[in-house]
């Protein structure tokens, strides 16, 4: 039987993930989460904004237990033209190694909140040095560097969701 805070849990990762289907069974309960895609649809050619029609997600079902649904995303209207800050120097990325997410999950940078990073960029690392933390249904899998070299550059922010194969690190290697 699923508990409430763990079909919370699915449906907050299904939501933030491009997932549009995701279904679990597990001791009898099924639980079946199927997103709705939003439909978008072109001003004329006058004033190109898109304009983005939110459906309501489909309820969840689940045997005994009852999940709210998340809330419908608010419409998304184009904001006018802002200028954009100065890049940062570009790295050449066709000679770096990509340390790639193994499955879909929260990316963490370091082993708990308030500790230090794995690495930073200029870091050494070995092919069994952990670099990171992927949590996946309250597991934290270690990801680890695959190669010898440097990070050069880390390329999602501590927190947020990965997908399957999502580069996480540029790595020049030796």
């Amino acid at each position: 039987m699923f508990k409430i805070h763990e079909i919370r849990e699915i449906i907050k990762l299904i939501d933030q993930s491009s997932i549009q289907e995701f279904e679990v069974e597990m001791d009898g309960a099924k639980v079946s989460i199927k997103k709705a895609a939003a439909v978008v649809e072109q001003a004329p050619a006058a004033s190109v904004q898109p304009v983005v029609h939110p459906v309501a997600a489909a309820p969840v079902q689940a045997p005994a237990a009852v999940a709210e649904a998340p809330a419908a995303p608010a419409p998304v209207q184009a904001a006018p033209a802002v200028q954009a800050a100065p890049a940062a120097p570009a790295v050449d990325e066709s000679n770096l190694h990509k340390i790639v997410s193994p499955m879909v999950g929260t990316f963490y940078r370091s082993p708990e909140p308030g500790k230090p990073a794995y690495v930073q960029p200029g870091d050494k690392v070995t092919p069994n040095k952990v670099v990171c933390i992927v949590e996946a249904m309250k597991l934290f899998n270690e990801i680890e560097a695959e190669v010898t070299g440097e990070i050069v550059k880390v390329l999602v922010e501590d927190g947020q969701l990965v997908e399957y194969g999502q580069p996480l690190f540029l790595v020049k290697t030796e």
